[in-house]
């Protein structure tokens, strides 16, 4: 199976409560990634993301700026591994 890019992104600032899980739910159609997002208990949004590069970058681009305001420090990790998501979820 070929590999694919994957990054890890935690999100920090005033992220839960705001619908910024749905909005990354909705801005994934928008993309060709898949992935989830979920609240974590110290108040970051953790996110999860495969798909090209491109895509990925894209991807993050577009919910940083839809949800700007909310966002106060973005951290990305990232390599390259197998492809395991099917769509994108809110979990």
């Amino acid at each position: 199976m070929p590999e694919t890019y994957y990054e890890i992104i935690s999100f920090t600032g005033h992220v839960q409560g705001v619908g910024f899980r749905y909005c990354a739910l909705q801005v994934s159609k928008e993309f060709e990634v898949t992935g989830f997002v979920k609240n974590l208990p110290d108040g970051r949004v953790h996110l999860e993301l495969e798909g090209s590069k491109a895509q990925v970058n894209a991807y993050v681009a577009a919910l940083e700026e839809r949800m700007h305001g909310h966002i106060r420090k973005t951290e990305r990790n990232s390599r390259r591994r197998e492809a395991e998501f099917q769509g994108f979820a809110i979990r």
